[in-house]
């Protein structure tokens, strides 16, 4: 009976802790933007007197280590504004300011594996959306727009700010300066902003929130921010931007002269309201962006590349409309890219952003013509113009409803189109401070020429989640005739069962243990839509998995899958799968090193059953820290394949070599190859910002195939870009 009754304790405890508002709230929980008329000067030294008569806020409480322990170095944030910025000042006492963790300098560094210092902006007001601002010692900044409070998080936007940082005896200090122009806030009179502020001591993993800084709590979840008071009669200034383009090359293959390359275009960006922004794109250009990752299909489905273009990227999550995992009613990729084939696009129009409470996000892109010579399908490709549409709307507290509809029309008047709608629940008080969330999203296509009928997506989730517990549910599907030309679909003609349960305990007594993640059950099942035979079924169950205190990381894994194949398929050069039934068993052993090392791993080894044979599959990263200016990254994965009829073995490799001269200046050297495609891809880029918000780049691509028996250079093009921004 006592042990029956300890149980029963120990549940209550569990049940009832989350309604205690310990560790999530601190007060105070505004914080006060003096106005000055002092010119500040951005070097990170923070001795203008403003500074000193400014109200700052130090009490800030450990998210890690310790839920709810004071902090074990000093952290102060103050905050300025005159008519035109919002500035803010970081003070980052540190006992031991040479362990440091701060091994990059470049632009949209990856700042989770150093000391930083981060905080977001909810201008809007809605307890959804913001931007987040980060920095590190050596004066590396990154951004990005944080949509549905962390669900939608675009790293890849670059706002207009600038950041100076010092290091010394006490620790590192930041001067950060924000144009108003470069956010999106109502026209009112006195301003009041959610903000929150955020430090992590690497060394230590050591993370320091000032408001909600619970465990299931990250900074992004704005809707336990803090206030910012104090802003009277500013305004967003810029109501009109100018950035032209002037790209410059040549390109040289091994079968063709010398070809040159010019071209000038631009966009004009205009704020139709304050947050509501207008953007129209002339002869669009991609010159600057990296090379995709070569990838090796060893399924029969439609391998996923994500958007690396800026200019996509940017209010992206106005656009996003999903009816399951990688199924897209709007994937940009699709525009300039065809089958493999560049296609200029001649331009087009968007407008996204912010009215009271409609999101809204519309796009018009035209693509010119390609000839079938040009073509990786020798077929031509006709002048066509993408739309989306796309409106949510705030409903209660955190939720939304709100429908899109995409058309894709090719100059013969061909057309597809899509529309769906959707609503999504959110609740982030269930329970005291649990997260519940459900919803449910429904689409129909519509092509020309085609059967219409059976032409549904759907899907319907459900989610429970607490630092420790996470459990997800959802029903996904596709009808045979679903057909999204400008959306994405990794498989056709299914219906989905997914399930999850994920738990994370932590105990105090284990000194080195931050926590353990057991997976009783993750489980996937896809039907045939229309027979409603099993297709695929795949489940995982990890009994053990633990974080150590210093940030390492190791699991283990079993699997057990099903693959229904009946139509056979080719994979890796010659090699076909039959038609078959196939049930396998997989095992899976991996270890991540702790990220603030100058030396990381992340290494994992897999041995399944792989439809008639067996897989050994083998992945490899290796991050190198040389100093603040120098890194180098590897990464390598090996599939050795054992079939009856022969076995095989597929190789991938990438690297990456990384300078930054400073945070303004940037350059890097990528490589891939793998011996299925049999080529060497390098990319060679140079960033130069002689300015916040205008770019330079200077571009070497080359392609190094395996044709003629050896490796031999096929193609090489130089270019040089020159983006300058104008504003007025």
């Amino acid at each position: 009976m006592k042990g029956i009754y300890r149980m029963i304790k120990l549940f209550l405890v569990f049940l009832l802790v989350p309604f205690s508002i310990f560790a999530q709230i601190n007060k105070p929980d505004s914080i006060y933007a003096f106005k000055t008329n002092e010119k500040i000067k951005i070097d990170g030294h923070l001795n203008e007197r403003s500074w000193n008569e400014a109200v700052a806020i130090s009490n800030f409480r450990q998210r890690e280590m310790e839920e709810g322990a004071l902090p074990s170095e000093k952290t102060k944030v103050a905050i300025l504004y005159d008519k035109n910025n919002l500035y803010i000042g970081f003070w980052g006492y540190d006992s031991a300011p040479d362990k440091l963790v701060a091994k990059q300098m470049k632009r949209d560094f990856s700042w989770d594996s150093e000391d930083n210092f981060e905080f977001i902006l909810g201008t809007y007001n809605d307890s959804r959306n913001g931007f987040l601002f980060v920095i590190n010692p050596n004066g590396a900044r990154a951004d990005a727009i944080i949509g549905n409070e962390g669900s939608q998080f675009i790293k890849d936007w670059n706002g207009v700010w600038d950041v100076r940082t010092i290091v010394n005896d006490k620790g590192w200090f930041a001067e950060v300066v924000i144009p108003f122009s470069t956010l999106s806030f109502q026209k009112d009179s006195i301003q009041n902003w959610q903000i929150n502020f955020e430090r992590n001591i690497k060394r230590k993993n050591e993370q320091l929130l000032w408001q909600g800084f619970l465990r299931q709590y990250e900074l992004e979840r704005i809707s336990r921010a803090g206030i910012l008071v104090g802003l009277k009669g500013i305004k967003s200034k810029t109501l009109f931007e100018f950035k032209p383009y002037v790209t410059v090359g040549v390109e040289k293959t091994s079968y063709e002269p010398l070809d040159k390359i010019a071209k000038i275009g631009g966009e004009i960006n205009s704020n139709i309201t304050p947050t509501l922004k207008m953007n129209i794109t002339v002869n669009t250009d991609f010159a600057q962006v990296e090379a995709d990752d070569a990838k090796v299909n060893l399924s029969r489905f439609n391998l996923y590349y994500k958007e690396k273009r800026q200019f996509f990227l940017e209010g992206s999550n106005y656009f996003d409309f999903r009816t399951g995992h990688r199924n897209l009613l709007y994937y940009s990729r699709r525009i300039g890219l065809e089958n493999g084939t560049a296609v200029p696009i001649y331009g087009g129009v968007r407008l996204f952003g912010k009215a009271g409470k409609n999101n809204i996000g519309f796009m018009s892109m035209q693509t010119g013509n390609v000839d079938a010579q040009y073509t990786d399908d020798s077929i031509a490709i006709q002048s066509t113009n993408y739309s989306v549409l796309r409106y949510r709307r705030d409903v209660m507290e955190n939720s939304n409803a709100g429908f899109v509809v995409t058309s894709k029309i090719r100059k013969d008047g061909r057309k597809n189109i899509v529309y769906g709608g959707d609503f999504n629940y959110r609740n982030s008080n269930f329970m005291g401070n649990r997260n519940l969330g459900f919803g449910m999203t429904l689409a129909k296509s519509y092509t020309d020429n085609m059967d219409n009928s059976h032409s549904l997506a759907y899907n319907s989730y459900v989610y429970y989640s607490t630092d420790i517990v996470r459990a997800i549910s959802s029903i996904t599907g596709t009808q045979e005739n679903y057909n999204p030309e400008l959306g994405f679909v990794r498989r056709e003609n299914y219906r989905a069962y997914y399930t999850t349960l994920v738990y994370k305990p932590r105990f105090k007594s284990l000194k080195n243990i931050r926590n353990f993640e057991f997976v009783p059950y993750e489980f996937v099942a896809y039907v045939d839509d229309k027979t409603n035979e099993l297709q695929s079924l795949w489940y995982e169950l990890a009994p053990f998995g633990v974080v150590t205190k210093s940030g390492d990381r190791i699991f283990a894994k079993y699997q057990r899958t099903y693959e229904n194949i009946d139509e056979e398929f080719e994979i890796f050069d010659t090699t076909t799968v039959p038609v078959g039934k196939y049930w396998n068993n997989g095992y899976e052993f991996g270890f991540e090193t702790f990220r603030g090392r100058k030396i990381a791993t992340e290494f994992q080894v897999n041995y399944e059953g792989f439809y008639h044979g067996t897989r050994l599959r083998t992945r490899l990263n290796l991050d190198m820290n040389v100093n603040k200016h120098l890194n180098f990254y590897l990464n390598w994965n090996r599939n050795y394949i054992e079939f009856p009829s022969n076995d095989f073995v597929v190789h991938e490799f990438g690297s990456k070599i990384e300078y930054a001269f400073n945070p303004k200046l940037y350059t890097s050297i990528f490589s891939q190859w793998n011996n299925d495609d049999e080529e060497i891809i390098l990319n060679y880029r140079i960033n130069w910002i002689p300015k916040i918000g205008s770019d330079f780049y200077f571009v070497i691509n080359q392609l190094i195939d395996k044709e003629t028996g050896k490796y031999k250079l096929k193609t090489t093009t130089v270019l040089v870009k020159f983006v300058w921004r104008f504003t007025a």
